[in-house]
């Protein structure tokens, strides 16, 4: 008996992996049909974005569906920052990584984009101006 009980510990931490295995796969699903179709698309735990038909959008998963969070027409794109992703306006230096936030500057709207790591945000930045360069 007392070896049988031995056992219950591992029989929950299978249950809570494999749930959360399937939560991971549900949000990976979601944001598979909510990008379809985009130009430019990321996934990380900050949340998801996607670039189509030039306007950027953004989102976050929460109770098993995608709540937008802002949009960006690349159009009217004149800046892209790279800032801390909690420490107000302070800038982020080339050899930084970790979390931070793009700062899109254009049109008198400034929108923030959270990323989990700054190398991709930095590919992005590139990506972005050379895609508001095409659009004018």
């Amino acid at each position: 008996m007392t070896e049988g009980l031995l056992w219950l510990p591992l029989l929950l931490v299978f249950v809570l992996v494999t749930a959360l295995g399937w939560l991971e796969r549900r949000r990976q699903r979601l944001f598979r049909e909510w990008a379809e179709g985009s130009e430019l698309a990321k996934l990380d735990s900050c949340g998801g974005a996607r670039l189509m038909a030039g306007v950027l959008s953004w989102c976050r998963f929460e109770a098993g569906q995608i709540q937008e969070e802002g949009s960006f027409v690349i159009k009217e794109l004149e800046l892209v920052e790279l800032l801390s992703l909690h420490s107000g306006e302070a800038p982020l230096t080339d050899e930084s990584q970790g979390a931070c936030r793009l700062r899109l500057v254009g049109a008198g709207v400034r929108k923030d984009l959270p990323f989990a790591d700054a190398e991709r945000a930095r590919r992005w930045i590139e990506e972005l101006m050379s895609r508001s360069r095409c659009e004018l």
